[in-house]
């Protein structure tokens, strides 16, 4: 009769002892001597996530969970197997799955409000991370999610008092050094030098630092620095994050070692070596690019198919008969001065800003998905999905006049608003495409987009999108503004006069003061937005030219240089 609890003792005494190998070892024996037992799976998985393993974690943890379906830490662990992977979906999927079968399961709680943050679903993450810290307020995990939510948002205060309610330190060592890491950010976020010192020292007598850990602690080392205006000491620290960014080990984060290169890549542009920058930026894009793989085919036949369903005569037919004129759509590249329009319009006494709201694409999954089918609604089922949008939008500001969505992606389903809302405004806000795509390339952006990920991808998509736009204007009977930013820098009063002129909206001072309006702006524009208009984002990709020449030689091949200059 095989032992199986001897086996798994000598699993963990080789896991304790440091052997990974022997560990390994040891489950892979035990699977094969036991191979109904659960628990020798998990082992199995175990052994594979400590060497790295990740795709050996999944299929181990997939057997436990044929055996035992209910088993919420095995989800949790698929979970983080399948996030390592950079299979993001399917990692959520797997944390739900666990608090399915364990509701108010913290692992699983908190592994998936970050995982909704950076798959762009970051309001109803900090929701739930909330309500798992009502229920669990030990449960250290949310709680350092949560905070990254808030320093995202730059809400230092409040990242501050969630820490502070925090009934006391973490325990594990892990966990610990997380918090002081984190507590150190929140400091610097709000100025008190003397308090990241603090934190750091804490952080060091944990003990070692951990590879998996070293470029965090060095990267605050670096705020630190810049702070106390210590450019030497900057600059050491920098280079020692990136010494140890190598090292960081298969235990490490994704997030943290995609952040890191990020990190970097600002701050070496800010010192103007633009070599080592982009090679920081490219890296991290190496790695996002894994989880967030492109299809050229795939985008250029749904741009295709979208121009081949919504045609003129389509518009002529079937429509809802809603003429509800509140709804408004800001729409455009990310990065093309969105963000600016809405804030700007927010400033307005009749207009509410929304936001970038999932509504437009949640209606277009809901009703079908692909052009062709969204294209062959009747008027019924568009009067139904018309209500149904415009008792969503009405109820986040019943006394507003127009309520504005302004999310870029929208510009892909226009289609749909033309059938479902035909009352609704569009603005399209366009920029010169080199400063949009260095921008793009710049930033690390949450939720979906793996056109970025690629410099010629990035141009190319942006090609196939302008047609696409070319053709909503050719044939939407709702009205649609273009709008640049140099438009808002050059003329600000004439811009904002055609703007409301287009919605059909009286002057109002306040759009003038649009920076002092106090909104939770959730995008990487926030910074901008809270100071007047001005040229600093014009012009921004010429030092970079000769990095960017893959994105331009696509941008050049879509025409969309015409006209603008060459340098």
């Amino acid at each position: 009769m095989v032992d199986e609890a001897a086996l798994l003792g000598d699993y963990v005494a080789r896991r304790r002892a440091g052997d990974k190998d022997g560990a390994l070892a040891a489950a892979r024996g035990a699977c094969e001597a036991v191979p109904e037992s659960a628990r020798v799976h998990y082992a199995l998985g175990e052994a594979c996530v400590a060497l790295g393993d990740d795709a050996g974690a999944v299929r181990a943890f997939v057997e436990v969970l044929k055996r035992a379906p209910g088993w919420a830490d095995a989800w949790v662990n698929l979970g983080l197997a399948r996030y390592r992977q950079g299979v993001i979906e399917a990692a959520k999927m797997a944390m739900r799955e666990a608090l399915r079968v364990s509701p108010g399961h913290a692992a699983a709680a908190g592994n998936l409000g970050a995982l909704m943050r950076i798959s762009g679903e970051a309001q109803a993450g900090e929701a739930l991370l909330r309500e798992t810290l009502a229920q669990a307020p030990e449960d250290y995990g949310a709680r350092l999610n949560l905070v990254g939510d808030l320093l995202q948002r730059e809400d230092g205060a409040e990242a501050l008092a969630v820490l502070d309610a925090a009934p006391g330190l973490p325990r594990e060592p892990t966990a610990l050094r997380q918090w002081h890491l984190t507590r150190a950010l929140v400091f610097l976020s709000l100025g008190r030098p003397g308090e990241v010192r603090a934190a750091l020292a804490a952080f060091l007598d944990v003990g070692p630092i951990p590879p998996a850990l070293a470029p965090l602690f060095h990267w605050r080392r670096v705020l630190l620095a810049q702070m106390e205006g210590n450019a030497a000491a900057a600059l050491a620290a920098a280079e020692a994050m990136g010494a140890t960014l190598a090292a960081m080990g298969p235990d490490a984060v994704p997030e943290h070692r995609i952040m890191a290169h990020y990190d970097l890549a600002r701050f070496w542009s800010g010192l103007g070596d633009r070599e080592a920058a982009f090679k920081h930026w490219s890296a991290g894009h190496d790695l996002l690019r894994v989880m967030q793989p492109f299809s050229r085919a795939g985008f250029e036949g749904f741009i295709d198919a979208s121009i081949a369903a919504f045609s003129a005569e389509r518009f002529a037919g079937a429509r809802a008969t809603n003429r509800d004129d509140v709804p408004v759509f800001i729409v455009g590249m990310p990065r093309s001065g969105t963000t600016l329009c809405e804030q700007i319009l927010a400033a307005h006494a009749e207009v509410h800003g929304a936001g970038e709201r999932v509504a437009l694409g949640q209606a277009v999954r809901e009703l079908g998905q692909t052009p062709e089918r969204i294209a062959a609604l009747d008027g019924a089922a568009l009067d139904a999905a018309g209500a149904k949008y415009l008792a969503e939008l009405h109820a986040l500001a019943p006394d507003q006049n127009r309520i504005v969505d302004k999310m870029p992606g929208n510009e892909l389903y226009l289609g749909l608003v033309g059938l479902m809302l035909p009352g609704a405004k569009i603005i399209h806000c366009v920029r010169d495409p080199r400063d949009i795509g260095f921008s793009i390339w710049t930033f690390r952006f949450h939720g979906e987009h793996p056109y970025a990920h690629d410099l010629a991808d990035l141009g190319w998509t942006m090609g196939q999108r302008a047609r696409l736009m070319a053709h909503w204007k050719s044939v939407l009977p709702n009205p649609i503004l273009t709008v640049a930013l140099e438009d808002w820098v050059r003329d600000f009063d004439g811009t904002l006069g055609r703007v409301l002129a287009h919605l059909e909206l009286p002057p109002d001072a306040g759009c003038a003061r649009f920076y002092q309006v106090a909104r939770d702006v959730r995008t990487v524009s926030r910074a901008q937005v809270r100071q007047p208009v001005n040229a600093k984002g014009l012009g921004r990709w010429r030092p970079y030219a000769a990095q960017l020449a893959p994105l331009i030689a696509e941008l050049e091949a879509a025409g969309m240089l015409a006209g603008l200059p060459s340098g």
